[in-house]
């Protein structure tokens, strides 16, 4: 089945003649199964989506029964499943009287909240402030949002009227400070300088993550609520990409929810956990404001797939298991313990430059020299020390995901502690190679 696939299908960021990867059968709780019969326990939540774990049963039990029910109308009909779904949205969201509009996925849940950003404020090519080290998604539009290194030729930003800021990556500052909220302070002002230069009046947005990312920032705690009070009082629209962060991935049901009303944006965009996986869904929750604005207007978008009842009723069915479950809550308990080990890692290992995140969410940013900070491989390339440990972890049955010098822990959220206590036990044994590596480097004149 391996070579069929290899031979017959295009697959995600990578070179397609250097694909090889075995068939996933089926899985259960955190772990899933090849065609081999060979198990792995799944710390990344394959593409920090499966939150709810694999093949959940409420979940699986929901769909099937949808199936049975309806399979599809247009958003031109209306759905039950659609309908709860968008009043789970926006009750868990905070955001009473606002609106929900379903997409595909994550890309376009961001494309879109663009396109009510600038419907609502009248500016149809008004500027969007977006900032570098992000990713938004890899269609055209959100490539040019994205401050990706690997997107950045295909795409325009000023095409598609975004500009960019520096990243509130403190641990390498792009402002020179050592201090992390200095850092937080100097790049939220950033945002508020690139505002005023091109005029309130025509910015149509700021799009930010709130914490989770796949380029490894986690801003300091001041930025979030910086950001948005200077987005308030210059009346821009803040809209926050969490698409991975949300649905418990950080311990709350939004990551912006940890900073209280101090946080709340304009506008939410959300996929992955939605479903947990199950089915492809994304979301763009609405405040009440946006909506107001948006209530007598032709909104001149649409997808075939919009607001699907299959997928809205596994979505349904999975912030149900999140409630039934107490998975928000266990994600800040157990996300605490992956913290705690991790930073216990870093005082054995040299190469462990910096440990981030929260809730079952974790950047470890590994490192070629921790007092200098030089990172294990330039960024984005993945460093060949990091990839050995991906190699060998895999056959020992653990999937860990990486990008550049970063290890990105991102399990589900019904990982079991003995499970995620194996797979950071592993992790540490492994690491001992890269700090072999790291000491021969840093020996050598």
């Amino acid at each position: 089945m391996q070579g069929e696939e290899r031979d017959t299908v295009l697959h995600s960021w990578c070179v397609q003649s250097e694909w090889q990867a075995p068939t996933v059968v089926g899985g259960a709780g955190a772990r899933f199964r090849d065609a081999d019969g060979r198990e792995y326990l799944d710390m990344s939540s394959l593409s920090e989506c499966c939150n709810l774990g694999h093949q959940h049963p409420r979940v699986v039990a929901a769909i099937k029964a949808q199936a049975d029910r309806l399979c599809f109308t247009t958003s031109a009909w209306g759905a039950q499943p659609r309908a709860d779904l968008a009043a789970r949205l926006l009750e868990k969201a905070g955001f009473e009287g606002g609106r929900v509009y379903f997409t595909l996925g994550g890309a376009d849940a961001n494309e879109h909240a663009l396109k009510f950003a600038r419907q609502a404020r009248g500016l149809p090519r008004g500027l969007v402030v977006a900032r570098d080290r992000s990713y938004h998604g890899a269609s055209y539009a959100t490539m040019a949002l994205s401050g990706d290194s690997r997107t950045r030729a295909a795409s325009e930003p000023a095409a598609h009227h975004v500009t960019h800021v520096p990243a509130p990556y403190a641990y390498r500052c792009p402002f020179g400070s050592d201090d992390a909220l200095e850092c937080g302070r100097r790049a939220a002002g950033a945002v508020a300088e690139r505002i005023d230069r091109a005029g309130a009046e025509n910015v149509a947005a700021v799009v930010m993550e709130p914490d989770a990312g796949t380029n490894g920032i986690v801003a300091p705690d001041n930025y979030w609520p910086l950001l948005r009070e200077l987005t308030r009082v210059r009346n821009v629209p803040l809209v926050a990409d969490e698409v991975m962060s949300g649905f418990g991935r950080c311990g709350e049901w939004f990551a912006w929810q940890r900073h209280g009303d101090a946080g709340k944006p304009d506008l939410i965009t959300c996929a992955k956990g939605l479903t947990g996986a199950h089915l492809p869904l994304g979301a763009v929750i609405v405040s009440a404001e946006i909506a107001r604005k948006l209530e007598h207007q032709f909104l001149g978008t649409g997808l075939t797939y919009c607001g699907h009842p299959l997928c809205c009723a596994a979505g349904l069915a999975a912030v149900e298991a999140y409630e039934a479950e107490g998975l928000i809550e266990r994600a800040r308990v157990l996300g605490a313990h992956l913290h705690r080990s991790l930073q216990a890692m870093q005082a054995r290992h040299e190469c462990i430059g910096e440990v981030r995140g929260h809730g079952l969410y974790a950047v470890v940013e590994l490192v070629a020299d921790r007092g200098t900070r030089a990172p294990l491989a330039p960024w984005p390339q993945l460093a060949p020390a990091l990839q050995a440990l991906l190699q060998q972890a895999l056959a020992r049955g653990v999937s860990f995901a990486a990008r550049g010098n970063l290890l990105l822990l991102a399990p589900p959220l019904v990982i079991a502690q003995e499970e995620l206590g194996q797979a950071l036990a592993l992790l540490d044994e492994l690491l001992l190679a890269i700090d072999t590596e790291v000491a021969k480097e840093t020996a050598t004149p």
